[in-house]
């Protein structure tokens, strides 16, 4: 009696998970000073790792919904939230699957490109169990603040934070406040003794924007 065959795909990721590198935050969110995991460098890290130990893998959007929401401004951000499912597959035609969720907001066209990124990025780390630099942030880390009405009456989501919502509002309205008046954020970091733009209260925003409304636009 044979013995039964024991799927590939096990001992293929197995072998990426030994071969996978650190990811760290490496990359540089350029408007608000923070650093992040980009999308780029968790693919770049597993591809030679996926290439050496052949397995592929193939999304399938499961649910799909969008809704609009409205900035401190007035402007518009379409919100984005993809339940994904990704297989992996191994040239054995054995595979395994890993359901996620990815959340993304966009004021153009980009709200489900970046939601289907978040969702890949999370797969891969949970799947492969990559190495950072230090671990992921903890969901035990902060307590989120209870969710709001947006001013149209709509419920905005259980699990986004109001003060998430609220500050990259205040974000986008001292960004766009800066680029009127020429000036940059090292700027407000230094003004506000901060090592980053993440690092600013709301408090501190709210104030920076209320004395960039004062000064001139700046000379062409």
């Amino acid at each position: 009696m044979s013995e039964e065959r024991i799927p590939m795909i096990y001992s293929a990721i197995c072998g990426v998970m030994e071969d996978i590198g650190v990811v760290g935050k490496n990359d540089i969110n350029r408007q608000q000073g923070f650093k992040y995991r980009g999308i780029d460098a968790v693919m770049n890290a597993l591809n030679p790792a996926m290439l050496k130990h052949r397995i592929f893998c193939v999304p399938e959007v499961l649910e799909h919904n969008r809704e609009e929401r409205t900035t401190a401004k007035g402007a518009t951000l379409i919100y984005s939230v993809c339940r994904i499912r990704y297989t992996f597959f191994t040239t054995d035609g054995s595979s395994v699957q890993a359901v996620v969720v990815g959340e993304g907001m966009d004021s153009g066209d980009k709200a489900t490109n970046k939601a289907m990124a978040v969702a890949f990025k999370y797969a891969c780390f949970q799947t492969f169990c990559i190495p950072t630099e230090n671990l992921m942030d903890d969901p035990d880390a902060e307590t989120p603040e209870s969710s709001r009405k947006n001013p149209s009456g709509g419920k905005v989501g259980d699990d986004i934070p109001d003060i998430d919502i609220e500050k990259n509002s205040l974000f986008e309205e001292l960004g766009v406040e800066l680029a009127r008046t020429g000036y940059g954020w090292g700027a407000v970091t230094k003004t506000y003794k901060v090592d980053t733009a993440e690092a600013l209260t709301k408090l501190q925003i709210k104030d920076c924007i209320a004395k960039m409304k004062k000064l001139p636009d700046k000379v062409a």
